[in-house]
């Protein structure tokens, strides 16, 4: 039987990683829900800790998908990757607050010719980075084709945005200012988190990802409690324990023209 590899070290997160921009953030706590907390601390997670949440990544091409994820999650940068085709995906394991869990990044192409084999994967996301570059106005403005596109296979209510600008270290200070101006309006009309990184520097690249993970899985361990509550709340319908066997008919009085 495989045994999977123990968590990094530093994949361990013990505290809520905070947010890039309080202008635009999903949360301004500090710290966890204080039920995610209890419930790690009493290892009531329910089905959390064997979860895998899926996130995926869309964006124009060229924007930088492929470089944040491969920053990440190998901690490499190569500025002659070759565009990707369809879908490609990386699974990283995290502990968080004691607890294991783990991430799918899915790496969407960006290229229109795929656009329709790699929407077939948006379906069952946790979270969506809509991923711009920050020396390109014209892939801020694709974002909102890029969201409605991926909200059309998942429920608006029950996914984490983020809106993510690469490239920060080609933009300039100036350039930049002006950018992340235009970057937090988007982001507010999408009610999604911004953030802004650099896959050839790594600047905010690990923070980030730290904050997807303890936000999806926060979501996940707040889902599950009350989906334990659900079950502990009216009862409607109550099967008696003594019965021995719950698909037995009853037996019926024959009719007196049978017997």
């Amino acid at each position: 039987m495989s045994v999977l590899p123990p968590v990094r070290r530093d994949r361990i997160i013990a505290e809520l990683p905070q947010c890039f921009k309080k202008e635009a953030a999903l949360h301004t706590r500090e710290s966890f829900h204080s039920k995610v907390s209890t419930a790690c601390k009493q290892q009531r997670t329910g089905t959390v800790g064997f979860k895998i949440s899926k996130i995926i990544v869309v964006g124009d091409l060229s924007v930088g998908k492929t470089c944040l994820i491969n920053r990440f999650c190998k901690d490499t940068f190569d500025k002659n990757y070759k565009a990707t085709i369809g879908v490609d995906f990386e699974m990283e394991r995290f502990e968080i607050l004691g607890v294991p869990f783990s991430l799918q990044l899915w790496d969407t192409a960006g290229q229109e010719r795929f656009k329709c084999i790699a929407s077939t994967y948006y379906r069952g996301a946790q979270a969506i980075v809509i991923a711009f570059d920050l020396t390109d106005i014209s892939s801020l403005e694709h974002t909102k084709q890029w969201l409605q596109d991926a909200l059309k296979e998942n429920d608006p209510s029950n996914v984490l945005l983020f809106l993510v600008g690469s490239k920060k270290d080609l933009s300039s200070p100036s350039q930049y200012a002006l950018m992340e101006k235009d970057a937090l309006k988007v982001a507010k009309e999408m009610q999604a988190e911004y953030w802004s990184v650099s896959s050839l520097t790594g600047e905010n690249v690990k923070e980030f990802f730290f904050r997807i993970a303890s936000l999806t899985f926060e979501s996940s361990v707040l889902a599950e409690l009350e989906k334990s509550q659900a079950r502990k709340i009216g009862d409607v319908v109550r099967i008696n324990s003594n019965d021995s066997n719950l698909y037995q008919n009853t037996k019926k009085d024959k009719p007196k023209c049978c017997q």
